[in-house]
């Protein structure tokens, strides 16, 4: 195949054309060019948002999509992560990884799942009705916190059940730390069935030597990745790569098609396509600058008393990860006596500073080729106020975490079974042996402590009892407050 030329973006192109052409449209969107969206959203937003919001098909390329302007930039984007195939969502990973779940098996077929997925895997398997394979995770107990499953938990779920239709693993964790894909990955083709990476948060890792291998390199059938993340795309900028002959490139576009919208924002195909064009012509430079940065940045911070960032010593090894990106800096905050919500909160009130992973003693500085000194600097100035105002941060509630296998619920029936039966609200105090019918989720992450389908325990009800007292963000339960928890009307 001809070289490609990734100079070219053919979304950006297309719509500067669009814009030269000054075309007059009697189609969607109704704002019209800016010229009937509300005064203060103009001003707040900027026409250039409006300007650039048009339709896709019968706008940005002809009604017939005869211009190709969206495969030719699918065809770049895996051209320069090495996939086969490659498509573009502008729903997020959220809807990325139910098209991969559900181009690898059917309902009631069985697939090996990570269980420190994200929430849009359960979501996944409640719409398709999936039966998943739990695999669980490397609990740490020193750091009280989960690393990915091994590479033998995943041949081990095999031999248990040998009708898997395939597997799911997520890495790198929103944490950086990095599953043993290339094993995981020839376990599964020993069995000729595919690997699905949830690598949302690993934009990034193509690009960069020094970075941990990608899913496509370490050979995944299917991979998932924010742009939005750790690239430079929108919000809800998401795509999936594909290669080998696991999976159907039409069955996958199908499922993807089944889930997604008939709108697609072309605003958000044009960031992901800036994204590659970026990454093909400066991204090894911009990948070497952050990682100086992020050396920096993690030596400085090491230096503030009562601060500890996780390295690769703290989530690498036996029994941990198998890999670490460094630019998520996460921060071990538990010697200054509070916890990473009420942390987080300081930050954000005192110092105008939002940090992005929080739990119950870590705060999360994500750092991307976007940063640099200067935003760095004021970063550390922060981390530094926070250590000197820690008599301010004492009294956090405690968060009672379980220990290992104490997290672990017992999966009774399918999700979908559990979401779509018939359902009761009881007290909180009630809820300890009967069965979710909801998720419970502590965001971010993320991932879920509770998902329908799994019989509740006191310690895992404890935990978030005591995590929502202090400071814990609990979005998705039917009562956020959880005074009830929803579960199944059958109790048994």
């Amino acid at each position: 195949m001809d070289r490609m030329d990734h100079t070219h973006a053919p979304i950006l192109e297309a719509l500067d054309r669009y814009h030269e052409r000054g075309e007059l449209a009697f189609t969607p969107p109704g704002h019209k060019q800016a010229r009937g969206a509300d005064p203060l959203a103009r001003k707040v937003l900027g026409d250039a948002v409006y300007l650039s919001d048009v339709l896709a098909s019968g706008g940005l390329d002809d009604h017939r999509t005869s211009g190709n302007v969206l495969l030719r930039a699918e065809r770049l984007m895996a051209d320069a992560v090495h996939a086969e195939h490659t498509f573009f969502s502008t729903c997020g990973s959220s809807l990325s990884v139910k098209a991969a779940m559900l181009s690898v098996a059917h309902p009631h077929q069985k697939l090996l799942v990570g269980r420190d997925a994200h929430k849009s895997v359960v979501s996944g398997l409640i719409l398709s009705g999936i039966e998943p394979v739990w695999v669980d995770p490397q609990w740490d107990t020193k750091l009280n916190l989960a690393h990915p499953p091994s590479a033998e938990a995943f041949e081990e779920a095999f031999e248990r059940e040998p009708d898997a239709r395939g597997a799911l693993v997520t890495s790198p964790t929103p944490y950086g730390a990095c599953a043993e894909l290339s094993a995981i990955a020839r376990i599964c083709h020993a069995r000729s069935v595919p690997l699905i990476v949830d690598e949302a948060w690993g934009a990034h890792l193509p690009f960069h030597e020094q970075l941990p291998s990608w899913a496509m390199d370490a050979g995944a059938d299917v991979c998932v990745t924010s742009i939005h993340k750790m690239g430079s795309g929108l919000e809800q900028g998401s795509v999936f790569h594909l290669q080998g002959d696991l999976i159907d490139p039409q069955v996958l576009k199908s499922r993807a098609d089944l889930l997604g919208t008939t709108s697609p924002s072309v605003i958000i195909w044009a960031g992901l396509d800036g994204w590659r064009r970026q990454m093909m012509t400066q991204g090894n430079r911009l990948m070497d600058d952050v990682l100086r940065l992020a050396s920096h940045v993690r030596a400085e911070i090491e230096r503030i008393p009562g601060l500890h960032v996780n390295d690769r010593t703290d989530f690498t090894g036996p029994g941990k990860a198998a890999d670490f990106d460094p630019l998520p800096v996460i921060i071990d905050i538990q010697a200054l006596g509070t916890t990473g919500y009420r942390a987080a909160d300081w930050l954000r009130e005192r110092r105008s500073t939002d940090m992005h992973l929080i739990d119950h003693r870590r705060i999360g500085a994500q750092l991307t080729h976007a940063d640099s000194r200067a935003t760095t600097a004021p970063l550390l100035d922060a981390l530094k106020d926070l250590a000197n105002h820690s008599e301010e941060l004492a009294g956090a509630p405690v968060v009672d975490v379980p220990a290992g296998q104490d997290m672990r619920l017992e999966q009774t029936c399918l999700p979908r079974d559990a979401y779509f039966g018939d359902t009761e609200d009881v007290p909180l105090e009630e809820a300890v042996g009967r069965v979710a019918a909801e998720m419970i989720t502590p965001y971010p992450p993320g991932i879920p402590a509770a998902l329908p389908g799994e019989r509740l325990t006191e310690p895992v009800l404890r935990y978030l009892r005591t995590g929502l007292d202090a400071g814990m963000n609990i979005p998705d339960p039917a009562d956020p407050g959880l005074k009830t928890v929803r579960v199944t009307a059958n109790r048994s």
